[in-house]
């Protein structure tokens, strides 16, 4: 049995320890605004915040976050910088199809927790993850936006 606290909550889960996190999240708890996306660490769909920092839960052993903070989107808007990324995602219009967003509003949440004036080098180093409707540019504007980055549209 492991201990996970998942947005707040604190689940008992009966999984083999190397079972990755995303499917724990997704079939015994589910919460299934957390994505598979490629189930190597690529993509970002499967995005969650561990202690803070943004983590591909689809190579994430479970056992490794035991007693750990763990965040999914879900539970996002709760956190006053998720709100503020949540609230920069709608103004801006960034999401197309909405497959990716939940581990990029995850990562931009992480970035901004972690530096509230990221540069775009910043930008670039945090958003890594893919998105198949290419809305990378609206996604660092809301970024921009959210640092309050002189000309970024409102």
């Amino acid at each position: 049995m492991i201990r996970l606290h998942v947005n707040g909550t604190v689940h008992t889960i009966d999984a083999l320890g190397e079972t990755p996190l995303l499917w724990v999240i997704r079939d015994d708890l589910g919460l299934t605004g957390t994505k598979y996306g490629c189930g190597i660490a690529q993509c970002g769909a499967c995005s969650v915040m561990i202690d803070g920092v943004v983590t591909r839960s689809c190579v994430t052993p479970v056992e490794s976050v035991a007693g750990k903070a763990i965040t999914t989107i879900e539970a996002v808007e709760h956190d006053p910088v998720g709100a503020r990324v949540v609230e920069a995602w709608v103004r801006h219009q960034v999401p197309q199809c909405g497959y990716c967003q939940s581990g990029q509003v995850m990562a931009a949440t992480s970035l901004i927790k972690g530096k509230a004036h990221p540069t775009d080098a910043d930008i670039d180093a945090a958003m890594t993850n893919l998105c198949r409707c290419g809305t990378y540019t609206t996604i660092r504007a809301a970024v921009h936006d959210l640092a309050g980055a002189k000309g970024a549209a409102a």
